[in-house]
């Protein structure tokens, strides 16, 4: 809605102008509308009575955010606190946590699994620094996110797909390093002939984890699980100081062998020695079940095969159960036959989900979810990601775009839509690539 558009209702725009009052002597003059926009964005993020300016400066501009030539709906942004959540302590444990509705059919409060640093950066084609990652997490570290999982302590040596290409990396960074466009014909000869020194390469580039983990600044109340596929991974990652770890399955016997190079069964021993040796060191340990409504090699997948997979891992130790739309092809009728029939294997509070949105239909999933009580959602800041074994799939649900859903329904999450937004921009500015998330591309668009 434009300015002029509001001539009618003077006093709307009055009260929508106090959210600017006091801006207008803290932006100088030659700043660029580009900050100005931040500056404004940053000030409807605070509130109060005296964050406010002149509305006329902002109209004047005709560049102003989109979220605030909304009138109607910024008001209501304000409203509802879209901006920014309020430090909210976690909820208090109840019977049946999650169950526990509000009228509307929905939980009061959600958890957010950040998984942008591991699922997101590991499926992105640009090499990440590892001061970058830090950086990166540090600042999701400040949005009031409770969950981020860092990274993955996995060898390209258990998968076959990741080594080939992480090592494929590896050689253009090498030919890179050399200023080379074309490789002698000695050294083409050398590539073919010793695959083993770009594994190693590989490996060493992927080895950044124990760098990430001990680089990292740890917030106190957020916790920062990380990936591990066997025995030798877990104890990497303990080593490396980790204190809560996650193991990953599937529900397609075809993907599981694709993707970690065994069967469902094989890796199931192989979780089962994680998870005992974690329960002696007290380190709880979360599950994944890939291609819950879908695989990439053996199309749909039956509900009971997924609930089968969950409850192996719940049994065994696992406290709480994500459950992966792994290439995006879910749909709400889906996500409901899916979950209805793990439900009938595990609580839900035990259940969470993780939507990719390669259909564009990850938050109405994510909304049938929580209708049937799923109360923990996974996402990724600037809906970074992909799978590097399922050819075409988009990045995960981005974290933004879930926030702003959520609250606006009126959920508590306690965390900070505006600081994730400013921790996507920060990643996709390092990564060169434009943010996936809705919400971070109409609020920053000029």
């Amino acid at each position: 809605m434009s300015a002029a558009a509001g001539d009618g209702d003077s006093s709307d725009w009055l009260r929508r102008a106090r959210c600017l009052r006091s801006l207008r002597a803290s932006v100088p003059a030659r700043v660029s509308v580009r900050r100005r926009q931040r500056r404004w964005l940053a000030a409807a993020a605070g509130g109060g009575d005296g964050a406010a300016g002149d509305l006329e400066e902002a109209a004047a501009m005709g560049n102003m955010p989109s979220a605030l030539k909304h009138c109607l709906s910024y008001q209501h942004l304000l409203k509802e606190q879209l901006w920014i959540g309020e430090a909210a302590p976690q909820p208090t444990a109840l019977q049946h946590p999650g169950q526990e509705l509000l009228t509307s059919g929905f939980p009061e409060f959600v958890k957010i699994v950040e998984v942008g640093p591991r699922d997101g950066l590991q499926n992105e084609k640009a090499i990440v620094p590892t001061d970058v990652k830090i950086e990166f997490i540090n600042r999701l570290s400040k949005t009031g996110l409770p969950v981020i999982e860092v990274t993955s302590f996995v060898s390209s040596k258990w998968v076959p797909q990741m080594q080939e290409a992480t090592a494929d990396k590896a050689k253009k960074v090498l030919l890179k390093a050399e200023n080379m466009t074309d490789p002698a014909p000695d050294f083409a000869a050398t590539m073919q002939t010793s695959e083993s020194i770009f594994v190693i390469l590989a490996d060493a580039m992927m080895a950044d984890h124990t760098e990430v983990m001990r680089g990292i600044e740890c917030y106190p109340g957020v916790r920062y699980p990380v990936l591990t596929p066997n025995l030798q991974g877990f104890h990497s990652a303990i080593a490396a100081g980790a204190t809560e770890v996650s193991v990953f399955g599937a529900a397609s016997e075809s993907f599981s062998k694709m993707n970690i190079n065994c069967s469902i069964n094989e890796s199931m021993e192989r979780f089962e020695d994680v998870v005992k040796s974690a329960r002696k060191m007290d380190i709880p340990v979360r599950g994944y079940v890939s291609c819950a409504l879908g695989c990439p090699y053996e199309g749909n997948i039956e509900p009971a095969k997924v609930a089968e997979v969950s409850k192996r891992l719940y049994s065994m130790g696992c406290y709480e159960i994500s459950l992966g739309d792994t290439i995006g092809v879910g749909t709400p009728g889906s996500m409901k036959r899916m979950l209805e029939s793990v439900m009938m294997e595990l609580p839900v509070a035990a259940i969470a989900v993780h939507c990719h949105d390669t259909y564009g239909q990850a938050l109405a999933n994510i909304l049938t979810a929580m209708q049937m009580g799923v109360h923990v959602v996974d996402s990724a800041a600037a809906g970074l990601g992909g799978c590097p074994y399922a050819k075409g799939a988009t990045g995960n649900v981005a974290t933004e775009d879930v926030l702003y859903m959520l609250n606006g329904l009126g959920i508590n999450t306690g965390v900070n839509l505006f600081k994730v937004m400013e921790a996507g921009h920060f990643i996709c500015t390092a990564l060169n690539k434009q943010t996936n998330s809705k919400v971070a591309q109409a609020s920053f668009s000029s």
